[in-house]
């Protein structure tokens, strides 16, 4: 079954991606620590088992499930049911699959329950390549809904899995300080100097650069954010959870959401605690990323206290 053969070729990437941490782990171990790295580590184990169920799951049943559906759909409206395999086909299927990757990155930064499943990610102090396999566990559950559309418009299942596949191979080496800018070719697709900033906690740099491949959604859309001189990136989180535990590291979020919930007033403020943005409070007691980078200060701290944010 091809769309399986798609999936399953991660597996073959595997081994190469661990050979080039190996290999910045020999050349920068500085930017390595044991701890964290292990956790780092941990979390990609949970994470690849329930992928090992889920994935093959989305492309082989639900992708084609939709796909197969909306075929006569296709036919007769759009005069076909299939987009096929031409090379123009791989380009669109590509610019799509980042288009997805963008929304679907960007509101896990900005819905306080999908943050609650990426944050592992995130938790690390460092930024290496073991930074880039911190999957957290439940992404899955909820990621291939950004992608149903393809499906439905007629790319095959196959072509979207192996898009996925190519941005989740590109987006490893983002996630390094052996790598610049790229250059000239820096401009149009993302690298690690862009990247960094993403990762980083510094107010300036908060909810940016959410693009996978490509520069351009950030700029379309507004969260472009290029490194500023003299600002240089903090890593990590501004609630850390200070755990290297992986359990924990997928979790502490997802509890800290039912205790807001459990003291909520209504249900406006018990779904707000769930769907609004990291952060949001009905009191202003903490605050979200705009509220921070607009300069407010949550009430009941000192003015010249940090904010609690996501």
């Amino acid at each position: 079954m091809p769309e399986f053969s798609a999936v399953e070729g991660m597996k073959f990437i595997y081994p190469i991606l661990i050979g080039f941490m190996v290999v910045e782990y020999l050349v920068a171990r500085e930017n390595y620590e044991l701890k964290d790295s292990l956790a780092g580590f941990g979390i990609a184990l949970g994470a690849s088992i329930v992928a090992s169920f889920t994935k093959v799951f989305t492309v082989v049943v639900v992708f084609q499930w939709f796909f197969d559906v909306f075929a006569p759909i296709r036919e007769q409206y759009l005069g076909y049911t299939s987009i096929g395999f031409a090379w123009w086909a791989w380009i669109l299927a590509v610019l799509a699959d980042d288009f997805n990757f963008y929304w679907h990155h960007r509101l896990s930064h900005t819905v306080r329950v999908l943050w609650a499943a990426h944050v592992p990610h995130h938790s690390s102090k460092n930024f290496n390549f073991a930074v880039s396999i911190r999957n957290g566990w439940f992404i899955t559950l909820y990621k291939p809904v950004f992608w149903l559309w393809m499906a439905c418009i007629g790319f095959e299942p196959v072509m979207i899995g192996t898009a996925l596949i190519i941005n989740a191979t590109y987006q490893y080496f983002l996630h390094t300080k052996l790598l610049g800018s790229l250059g000239f070719f820096g401009k149009i697709f993302n690298n690690p100097y862009v990247h960094a900033v993403h990762h980083s906690s510094n107010v300036e740099y908060l909810d940016k650069n959410h693009g996978g491949i490509f520069l351009f959604w950030d700029h379309v859309f507004g969260t472009w954010q290029n490194i500023i001189p003299g600002v240089e990136p903090k890593y990590g989180i501004l609630k850390d959870p200070e755990t290297y535990n992986p359990i924990k590291l997928n979790t502490h979020e997802f509890e800290a959401i039912f205790k807001d919930v459990k003291k909520a007033k209504n249900l406006k403020q018990a779904l707000m605690y769930i769907f609004g943005p990291p952060g949001w409070s009905p009191d202003n007691s903490t605050l979200t990323v705009k509220q921070i980078q607009a300069g407010a200060i949550p009430q009941g701290a000192p003015s010249n206290s940090a904010s609690e944010a996501a």
